[in-house]
């Protein structure tokens, strides 16, 4: 059966590296399983084309000086070594090849600890678990808490919405998509034809932007109201992609919020991290309490309602009296 290229070039490196001495090509030839399968003496490959020896060896040499080139562009040292018998030899020396120590202060740890640790629903947990061990070993304190470190950085990242793996392979793979997906003020959903640019998280809720080919624009859709399956379509974006996606300013945008308008909250300590956040002044009022200015706009008294008891509503009245009729409605439900 033949190795695959990848398990060929590990092989290679796993040589080099471990020898104490340079190998010729030789001894590589007849260490490494899958040129002694090819090249070794009374292989398939020879007796099948009936080349001889030394076509034999042509092929060889070609292969290894491709693999070679392929670990030094990968960022491999290897040494070439001349002996007294005039041979050439080749090593990896580890001393050579060895990165240098990662060091992280507590802020930089902490911040990739809490990157790990948000894709904790999502496929990617397995993947995020074991980074955060590796994190662990290349110096994040066991005691640091990266949600105290950051508070001002949502603690968890919700991935409910099943169009949310697909969205983001295809926006990894600049690949246009289709699906149906049903405004706040229709009765229906439509279906779009989108190139997608960018997934971003903002107050609890995943937003995609994208180029809109049916209206021919860019547009910001809600995943909550994406319905049915993503799939997806053939051929290449026929819009650019710009250098930054502003999905959490357009969005805000559509909630009305703005410098001039502001609300006044009392919220408990230790709590509402993304609230926090987003205030433009934060005054501690003791007994368990600080006061918050936030920006006020549209959709903000269904925000506030989702913080619960550790939020209270002093000023606009209009939004006070939005937040208690949302927790009597949840309240009677």
């Amino acid at each position: 059966m033949a190795i695959a290229k990848a398990e060929r070039l590990m092989n290679l490196a796993l040589c080099l590296l471990g020898t104490r001495r340079p190998l010729s090509k030789r001894e590589l030839r007849d260490s490494i399983e899958a040129y002694h399968d090819a090249f070794g003496p009374g292989n398939r490959a020879s007796s099948a084309s009936g080349d001889g020896p030394s076509g034999n060896d042509d092929s060889f040499n070609r292969m290894f000086e491709r693999d070679k080139d392929d670990l030094r562009e990968l960022g491999l040292v290897i040494e070439t070594v001349e002996n007294l018998d005039g041979e050439v030899g080749y090593l990896a020396r580890r001393d050579n090849n060895r990165l240098p120590p990662i060091t992280l202060d507590a802020e930089e740890a902490a911040a990739l600890g809490l990157a790990a640790k948000v894709w904790q629903q999502a496929r990617l947990a397995g993947a995020a678990s074991g980074a955060l061990h590796k994190l662990r070993a290349a110096g994040l304190p066991e005691d640091v808490d990266p949600y105290e470190a950051h508070g001002a950085l949502e603690p968890r990242i919700p991935v409910h919405e099943a169009a949310f793996e697909p969205l983001m392979l295809a926006c990894r793979d600049r690949r246009p998509v289709v699906f149906n997906y049903r405004k706040a003020t229709a009765a229906r959903p439509e279906p779009r034809t989108v190139e997608p640019w960018a997934l971003e998280c903002w107050r609890g809720h995943w937003y995609l932007a994208g180029f809109d080919r049916d209206r021919g624009a860019e547009r910001v859709f809600r995943l909550s109201r994406i319905t049915g399956r993503v799939r997806n379509r053939t051929g290449s974006f026929t819009a650019e992609v710009p250098d930054v996606v502003t999905v959490r300013e357009t969005v805000a945008s559509w909630a009305g919020e703005n410098a001039d308008r502001s609300a006044l909250i009392r919220l408990r300590t230790g709590a509402g991290y993304p609230l926090r956040a987003k205030a433009s002044s934060v005054r501690e009022l003791g007994d368990g309490w600080d006061e918050l200015e936030i920006p006020y706009g549209h959709g903000l008294d269904a925000w506030l309602v989702e913080f619960g008891p550790d939020v209270v509503v002093l000023e606009p009245a209009e939004l006070r009296a939005d937040v208690v009729d949302r927790l009597r409605a949840v309240a009677k439900g």
